[in-house]
């Protein structure tokens, strides 16, 4: 299990040996127990739709762990959009493919091996998109699209 920390390209960890509410729970008060997130004025937790954490109810319980705690859910079929989804993805394609491990304990020493390699050199993702960049694309794209129908309208000359 483990949550992103997109402000600092960080991840924090935890194995647990099976998934579920309380084993969530777990990742969520190791995180919420440290700074800067015990302190902070909120905390989003961006999770998919997992049975651990599905619903208003898992974002009723984390909140009433910890009330900085906000729960947001990405839409179905969107879990792309999770910056620790994308970190999943190249553990399951780099780190633990194939599954060539003898015990549990094999599986977490490769985890955290990766996990500290991520974190010494991984850099938070510069978002160079403002408020104003999408009214702009629109803008440029219906200029584009205009001047695409006044070419293919003309009528060629002979």
């Amino acid at each position: 299990m483990a949550a992103y920390d997109v402000h600092h390209a960080r991840v924090l960890s935890r194995t647990e040996p099976r998934t579920g509410i309380d084993p969530f729970m777990n990742l969520v008060t190791q995180v919420m127990n440290q700074e800067p997130y015990a302190s902070a004025k909120r905390v989003f937790w961006i999770v998919d739709n997992g049975s651990s954490h599905r619903g208003q109810k898992a974002a009723d319980r984390l909140t009433s762990a910890f009330p900085n705690a906000l729960v947001v859910h990405t839409p179905v079929h969107a879990s792309w959009l999770n910056q620790v989804e994308i970190y999943f993805s190249v553990v399951q394609r780099k780190v633990v493919s194939p599954n060539d491990f003898t015990d549990l304990a094999q599986v977490r020493d490769r985890l955290r091996a990766f996990e500290d390699r991520y974190n010494a050199t991984a850099q938070p993702y510069q978002w160079k998109f403002t408020t104003s960049d999408p009214d702009d694309l629109l803008a440029r794209l219906d200029r584009h699209t205009a001047d695409h129908q006044e070419e293919s309208s003309a009528q060629p000359t002979t």
